[in-house]
């Protein structure tokens, strides 16, 4: 799975990188720690090139809708991943899939856990030539039916690990190559894309345990330092 990343870069490295359009966002900042419901950036190519938008990580599919008895109750399921084999069937995401909702999550790097759960070892994982990763993802659009407003979220595609991958999760998040990017948003690929990275693409670290902490989040460079 991936339950937490880094989106630590500036507006020129992730134009370079994604060769996006418009204008940088006015409050761009890096993060260190992103958890799910939490704001990402998110790359979409919605027909007049690719663009870089805000969206909630955790995708709410369309037909949610809250609970009459609990109508402040916010959106609690746990799709802020998606089984790679599951996104043509599964309720939450086939909607979003068959729609053609493609986006890429760019990613500095993230976080997976090795141990036992009482003292579970954070590891972090780059690109091994320095490059943004290109999460694949899927995207909806949830309009509130009390005031109409909408809300753009995501989700994170996951599938079975690489053999060097497996030594620390038995699942990984979708890397795209460059050479996908355009296909991926387009809806012209498939899954056919969505295959475990190389063994030589990522390299990893073990990191402080601070960044698994949930009840005084850190969201600092020294998360990812190694240790």
């Amino acid at each position: 799975m991936c339950g937490r990343f880094t989106q630590a870069y500036t507006w020129s490295e992730i134009v370079a990188a994604l060769k996006l359009l418009g204008a940088p966002p006015s409050n761009m900042q890096p993060h260190y720690n992103v958890a799910p419901t939490e704001m990402v950036d998110v790359i979409v190519d919605r027909g007049a090139g690719r663009e870089l938008v805000s969206m909630r990580w955790g995708l709410i599919p369309p037909f949610w809708r809250p609970d009459p008895k609990a109508p402040d109750k916010p959106f609690s399921w746990a799709t802020f991943n998606a089984r790679s084999e599951e996104v043509e069937t599964k309720g939450s995401f086939k909607g979003a899939w068959r729609a053609k909702r493609r986006c890429i999550i760019p990613a500095s790097g993230f976080y997976e856990w090795t141990g036992e759960k009482k003292d579970r070892q954070p590891h972090y994982f780059t690109r091994s030539d320095g490059a943004l990763i290109g999460l694949a993802g899927l995207w909806d659009r949830w309009r509130d039916p009390k005031t109409g407003e909408d809300t753009l979220s995501c989700t994170i595609l996951i599938h079975q690990p690489s053999r060097w991958m497996s030594q620390f999760h038995d699942r990984m998040p979708a890397i795209l190559e460059e050479r996908d990017f355009d296909a991926w948003l387009s809806g012209a690929a498939g899954r056919e894309v969505l295959q475990p990275a190389p063994e030589n693409v990522l390299r990893e670290w073990s990191v402080s345990k601070r960044v698994s902490s949930t009840k005084d989040k850190a969201d600092d460079a020294g998360l990812i330092d190694p240790v």
